[in-house]
């Protein structure tokens, strides 16, 4: 099992004036929480659970949650095109978008303020590190520690993004009118192609899950608005050369999307980092991949309770 379907834990909203962030506390109501920020056009669900159980086993309480305009959270309405945004991309045109990655951090807080949870660890994986960045930097006070899984300091650009083949792959989920079948194939590719190597994606039990993902959410315009506005935020270099709390920098030594070069950047600029190489990691959290630094990320997080 790859998406986290379990059950025993206490879900609902957070809201403030028209937001709504749908989380999930897996708890126990005891343990030392650990907020979980997911990366660009992923659900809560994402999160493995072989990773959630770690967590928990180790005295731990997980807490995961749709961004917005991802999963059950509040859905906006601009209708930016791929291929424009990435048009500007390359040409290093301003991209506008609805919303930035500073609302979306100022989100994380709201439901850590609605929750009453003065002071957590984060871990924030690809566009969720980036937010995580901006959460750590502005209140230092908030956080035991930061764990950056698969993230990168820089706004995208064609020396440190994703390759044209991983593009390519993004830009089919831009497609609006595919077919459910549709939508569980091209999932199927991208994360064939993003994932470690020799994994087997397409089985009937991944395929499962992803259909069980899409009837949760079955709008996944989202997923635009997310991407411009990570490209529409500015270089957080000087904000994270801030950063202060432990940190524990955990990247692939394959990742496509994320280009490796980015953990030993964002390693250089977080004076108080800890840097984890992992050999035949991808862009994802696989059973095999989670295995060789599982012990790590626990250490990090007990050192710094």
């Amino acid at each position: 099992m790859f998406f986290n379907n379990a059950s025993g834990f206490e879900e609902g909203y957070a809201k403030k004036d028209n937001l709504e962030i749908y989380y999930r506390d897996y708890g126990p109501v005891g343990g030392i929480p650990v907020l979980l920020v997911m990366g660009l056009g992923g659900q809560l669900t994402f999160w493995p659970p072989y990773m959630i159980k770690r967590l928990q086993d180790s005295g731990y309480r997980p807490i995961a949650y749709d961004n917005r305009d991802m999963g059950l959270s509040t859905r906006f309405e601009s209708n930016p095109t791929f291929l424009s945004n990435y048009l500007k991309y390359y040409l290093n045109i301003p991209i506008k978008s609805e919303y930035k990655l500073d609302d979306m951090a100022n989100d994380a807080v709201m439901l850590l303020d609605y929750l009453r949870i003065d002071k957590c660890h984060v871990i924030g994986m690809s566009m969720g590190g980036m937010i995580s960045q901006i959460l750590v930097a502005n209140h230092p006070d908030r956080f035991h520690s930061y764990t950056q899984i698969a993230s990168m300091v820089s706004t995208p650009n064609p020396s440190n993004g994703p390759s044209f083949r991983v593009i390519r792959l993004l830009q089919e989920r831009a497609f609006k009118n595919a077919t459910k079948e549709e939508r569980i194939d091209r999932a199927v590719r991208l994360v064939s192609t993003i994932g470690m190597k020799g994994y087997n994606y397409n089985t009937k039990e991944f395929r499962n899950e992803v259909g069980q993902s899409i009837d949760r959410s079955k709008d996944d315009t989202g997923f635009i608005r997310q991407m411009a506005a990570i490209l529409g935020t500015r270089d957080r270099i000087k904000k994270v050369s801030n950063i202060k709390i432990p940190t524990l920098i955990i990247h692939g030594d394959i990742d496509p999307l994320v280009k490796p070069k980015n953990a030993f950047h964002s390693h250089k600029l977080i004076s108080n980092s800890e840097l984890l190489m992992v050999e035949n990691m991808g862009h994802l959290i696989e059973e095999p991949v989670f295995n060789k630094f599982k012990e790590e990320l626990i250490q990090h997080l007990d050192t710094n309770c």
